[in-house]
């Protein structure tokens, strides 16, 4: 597994970088951010996975999230992905809307041509980049959390209800709770996965948590300013399911806040110290 630095900047004592590899789960080159601490010499850190949303690419968070201190501060590498495959012959929503297609990935393996061949991010986020990770970087594979924003806080939910072992702690920031029952997860996992709804199930934090998976504790922020609260995100589902499930949530309504990076980098460096709480306990 090899990968191009495409840019390296010191900042807190650390090294934020920039890279690129081919990947072979979508087809296409990947480009991803690693913010990695200053840390002793041999030392192996936990790592925590950011997942972007609509629109985005890694380097949204990296510019705008406002992680590095905290990180720094916690001893944390702080990795950020794409949000879905990107190049000339990827193909991309047909009118040319931003909630379907390149930066729209929405953590899942399509099935649904033109799509099956390229849109492969769960395969992505799940397997392939750890495995590159792992290899190039020093975190420790067994301290592993995950959060993101919206579409990716949608992936974050479902990626950690699916693996409970593998993470720590799981988190998010406005996220898709639901996305079967509203519009943009109803046109994403519609035209990624077609019309069986019990697969949709399996990207639906809702959905799996009714269906029997369970994660030992969430932490949700809201800012209750969001355009998109109650049409797109609908957090007193997950609230609902959750405690239905006994699953523990602390669901943050924040007073105020929209949708945006100034919500997501207010709140960054708690949510991080929530996550070093149990990564490192």
């Amino acid at each position: 597994m090899t990968m191009q630095t495409v840019s390296l900047n010191k900042a807190h004592g650390g090294v934020q970088g920039v890279y690129k590899h081919a990947s072979s789960s979508t087809g296409t080159d990947m480009t991803f951010s690693v913010y990695v601490p200053p840390h002793p010499d041999g030392a192996r850190l936990p790592v925590v996975w950011y997942l972007s949303g609509l629109t985005c690419t890694h380097a949204n968070v990296t510019e705008k999230g406002e992680f590095r201190s905290a990180c720094a501060e916690l001893g944390l590498v702080f990795v950020a992905p794409d949000t879905s495959p990107r190049g000339e012959k990827v193909p991309g929503d047909p009118a040319g809307a931003y909630d379907f297609g390149l930066g729209a990935g929405f953590y899942v393996d399509a099935t649904q041509e033109p799509f099956a061949r390229n849109y492969r991010m769960w395969s992505y986020v799940t397997e392939e980049l750890p495995k590159l990770v792992a290899a190039q970087f020093p975190v420790d594979a067994g301290r592993q959390s995950i959060l993101g924003h919206s579409m990716g806080g949608h992936g974050a939910l479902t990626i950690a209800l699916h693996h409970p072992d593998r993470y720590r702690a799981a988190s998010a920031f406005a996220p898709i709770v639901a996305p079967s029952q509203v519009p943009w997860g109803v046109k994403a996992l519609g035209g990624y996965l077609g019309d069986n709804k019990q697969a949709w199930r399996r990207h639906d934090a809702v959905a799996l948590i009714e269906d029997g998976a369970r994660f030992s504790e969430l932490l949700v922020d809201c800012g209750d300013a969001d355009t998109f609260l109650t049409e797109q995100l609908r957090p007193e589902l997950l609230e609902s399911a959750c405690e239905k499930a006994n699953i523990p949530l602390t669901l943050r309504r924040q007073p105020g806040y929209d949708h945006s990076y100034y919500f997501i980098s207010t709140f960054m460096a708690d949510q991080l110290r929530w996550h070093a709480v149990r990564l490192k306990a």
